[in-house]
Order: structure tokens, then C-alpha cells, then sequence
């Protein structure tokens, strides 16, 4: 029982350590392609197409994922700023501006050097994603490859059975043909489908576990916090997708989760209040943020981020590698639709979130720098509330800018938050004890 117990203290905690340490190697790699001299492939989370890029050896880099990475190590303020001096208005997307300072100090960034793009590779899933490979073609002179990606008719993806599937999936997959023979113009290698089969499986691998770690985050306690745990995966699942370590970290986080539940062990001591989340996080103060909820016994246990920045891994598809091309862009089309309901039609998916995960509250942070999930929470909030007696939190701030986030004014409203939680308990409580009585 003793050699048990010190093997699962081991086991604790080690999908945080190990994803650090993926992450800050995946930014080793960049850095040695920029002094290399390399060009890169800058794609976005909704729809990466990593696992056909690596066929071509291109590195890849998630521009999202350096901007936050700015405002995670508390220095947002400077890209925000010298992006700013150079033109831009304080008004648009931040992880745009923190991008643009980038690319204007030679990739200069927190985690290293940031390689210059050779081809920008996107989907319509955000409007500003478009917008932003212009910045990059116009700086970079380089070749951008927007794959249209048609949206739901009918409000949440229904899989193959959504209107007109067939025609957009033959569209898709026309498009992922093109790209190909752009990407072969561009390094001068054959495109290899045996090399495109291989990744697939690595990203089937970690979609399977991906699911499950979601899964186990419906037990009492909850053994992972979707808010700051979840951001750690999100990293590695984007930037391992299609690589066997990436695989292997979460079938790895798979069996750590599985301990954890087996033996009761939470992300929180006291698990007070199970949470929701909606929108992107408040990184400017990360941890501060996450605990003015921890400290009250709110755990959070779902997050829409996991949805729409997960790259469609929290559906349950698998390719069929008997068609990789096609299969491909069939996981595309599924992904980018189900990471733009995450966003437009959150509340649809958020009730089927409150009995599986048992859900106490829901907290809507709308941000001013992401007008695209941030535009429509407030009437997703009162539709759901229509439909289910759950009590939420609307408190808004930012992803990136520091400027206009006031942790006063949050705390004061986070506290009374949970006020109101406590007060429906306690409520509760004593209805029951009255049906009892009787």
C-alpha cells in the first residue's frame, strides 16, 4: 500500500510538469529554424492542418499561442504597445497586435526567437484570421492559403447528417488539394501519403484520449482544472497534433487522470462549487484570476475553450486511412463547425454540460479584444437561463491588455457570486429538510 501510494505521488502532477517541458522544446525547435534560417507554416487552432504540413517538414507556429504565451509571463504590455506605436488601434484583437511586434522585432519572444512565415495556412472559423495573414503576406511577401470551410445551416453540426455534408466535404476536400500542390511548389517535396496516414493516427491516438480526459472530468471530485490544467493541454494538442509525443502525453495524462479518480484526488482540496467557463482566459492575471474562484471552493470542470481551441478533438471522429485526403477534410469541415458553434451557439452546448458535469454556476467572460466569442454571450446567457435554473457570472476583462482589466472590480463581483451560490444552497437545503419533515 505504501509503494502505491508513493508511485501515485509521482504520477501526480506529472501532465503539467511534462507538458511544460513539450512546450518549451516545441519553442527550442522554432528558435533553431529562425537561426537556421527556415521559414515556417502559421496557422491557427481551429483548423491547423498539422498533420499535413509536417508531411512537408514545415515547422509550424500558432501565432495565438505566442500572444498569449506575452501575456502569461506578464509582458503583453510591450507587443501591445510597440504594435500600437506602429499604427495599430487599441481597439482590435491583441493577440494580433502581439504578433505584429513580432514580427516587426525580428521574432523576439519570451519563449525565444519566433521563425519569419514561408506560407500562411487558415480557415474562416474566426473573421480575424483573415484579416491577419494580409499582415503577414504584406510584411513577408508570402503565399496565403484560406480553405473555406461552410458553416452549420441549422445552429449546432449534426455530423454527416447536416444539410448538404456530401458537396461541402467534396468542397473541402478540393480545396486540401490545392494546398497540397502549393506546399510541394513551395519545399520541393512530393507530397507523401504514407507519411500523412502516419500522422493521422498520432492525432486519432490523442483524440481518443483527449475525449477521455474530458470524460473523466465528470467525476466528484473533478481531477483536473479545465481553466489553467486545461490551457497546458490545449498547448500541447496543438502543437504536438500529429506527432507521436504529442500521442503519448495525453495517453499519459489519460492514466494520470484515471488515478486521480480512482482515488478520489481533486484539482481543488475543497470542491465547493462545480464551474463552467465561456470565452478565452483572463492571462494578464492567470493564476490571480483562476484563484479568486479556487479560493471559494470553485472548481472548474468544463470550458468552452476546450471545445472551439482544441481543433476539433473533443469530437468523436477518427480517420479512415484508407482515404487520408478525404478523411482529412472531412475531420476539417467537422472541427472548424464545431469550434464555431462552441462559439455562436455556446448555450445549446452548455446545457448538455450542466446535468453530465453537475454543474452549480456558469461564468460568461466576455473580453474586449475577441469581439468574435466575446459578441453574443449575454444573449446566449439569458436563452440558457430561459431554459435551465443554473446561476451565472458575467464578468469581462481581456485576453492580452492589462490596461483594462481591474482585479477589484472582478474580486467584488466574483464574491458576490458566490454570495448567491452559498445563499441557493443553504435554500435548498432547507426546502429538502422541510420535504422531509413532511
Amino acid at each position: 500500500m505504501e509503494r502505491q501510494s508513493e508511485g501515485l505521488e509521482e504520477l501526480v502532477g506529472r501532465a503539467s510538469r511534462r507538458g511544460g517541458e513539450l512546450v518549451r522544446a516545441w519553442y527550442a525547435d522554432l528558435t533553431q529554424a529562425a537561426e537556421d534560417g527556415r521559414g515556417a507554416a502559421y496557422v491557427f487552432v481551429m483548423g491547423s492542418l498539422n498533420e499535413l504540413l509536417l508531411t512537408f517538414d514545415l515547422p509550424v507556429v500558432f501565432p495565438e499561442v505566442n500572444s498569449l504565451q506575452t501575456a502569461v509571463r506578464r509582458v503583453a504590455h510591450e507587443y501591445l504597445e510597440r504594435a500600437e506605436d506602429y499604427g495599430y488601434s487599441p481597439d482590435i484583437c491583441g493577440y494580433v497586435k502581439a504578433d505584429v511586434a513580432v514580427q516587426l522585432d525580428r521574432g523576439k519572444h519570451p519563449m525565444g526567437r519566433i521563425p519569419k512565415p514561408s506560407i500562411a495556412v487558415l480557415t474562416n472559423a474566426c473573421n480575424t484570421y483573415i484579416k491577419w495573414a494580409e499582415i503577414w503576406e504584406r510584411l513577408h511577401h508570402i503565399p496565403v492559403v484560406t480553405v473555406d470551410v461552410p458553416g452549420t445551416r441549422e445552429g449546432v453540426t449534426k455530423g454527416r447528417a447536416d444539410a448538404g455534408f456530401a458537396e461541402d466535404l467534396r468542397y473541402v476536400t478540393a480545396q486540401l488539394h490545392e494546398l497540397i500542390a502549393t506546399c510541394e511548389a513551395l519545399t520541393g517535396k512530393r507530397f507523401d501519403v504514407d507519411r500523412l496516414r502516419q500522422t493521422l493516427s498520432y492525432a486519432d491516438r490523442m483524440g481518443r484520449a483527449y475525449r477521455r480526459a474530458l470524460e473523466l472530468n465528470r467525476r466528484t471530485p473533478a481531477p483536473f482544472n479545465a481553466l489553467t490544467d486545461g490551457t497546458v493541454y490545449l498547448g500541447v494538442a496543438n502543437a504536438l497534433r500529429g506527432t507521436e509525443a504529442g500521442a503519448v502525453y495525453f495517453e499519459e495524462l489519460v492514466e494520470e487522470l484515471e488515478h486521480k479518480t480512482t482515488y478520489g484526488i481533486g484539482a481543488l482540496g475543497d470542491e465547493s462549487y462545480r464551474l463552467a467557463f465561456v470565452g478565452v482566459p483572463c492571462y494578464p492575471i492567470f493564476r490571480r484570476f483562476t484563484e479568486m474562484f479556487s479560493e471559494q471552493g470553485g472548481a472548474y470542470v468544463g470550458s468552452s475553450y476546450l471545445w472551439f481551441a482544441s481543433g476539433g478533438l473533443n469530437r468523436d471522429f477518427e480517420h479512415d486511412l484508407s482515404r487520408p485526403i478525404e478523411s482529412l477534410a472531412e475531420g476539417l469541415l467537422l472541427g472548424v463547425r464545431d469550434a464555431m458553434d462552441s462559439m455562436f451557439h455556446h448555450d445549446r452546448l452548455l446545457e448538455s454540460m450542466i446535468d453530465l458535469y453537475q454543474l452549480d454556476g456558469i461564468v460568461y467572460h466576455p473580453i474586449k479584444s475577441c469581439r468574435t466569442v466575446s459578441t453574443g454571450l449575454a444573449d446566449g446567457r439569458r436563452a440558457l437561463s430561459e431554459r435551465r435554473d443554473v446561476p451565472s457570472l458575467f464578468v469581462e476583462s481581456d485576453m492580452m491588455d492589462r490596461r483594462v482589466v481591474s482585479e477589484a472590480q472582478m474580486k467584488n463581483r466574483i464574491d458576490a457570486f458566490f454570495e448567491g451560490l452559498a445563499a441557493r444552497r443553504k435554500r435548498r437545503g432547507a426546502s429538502m429538510a422541510e420535504e422531509v419533515a413532511r
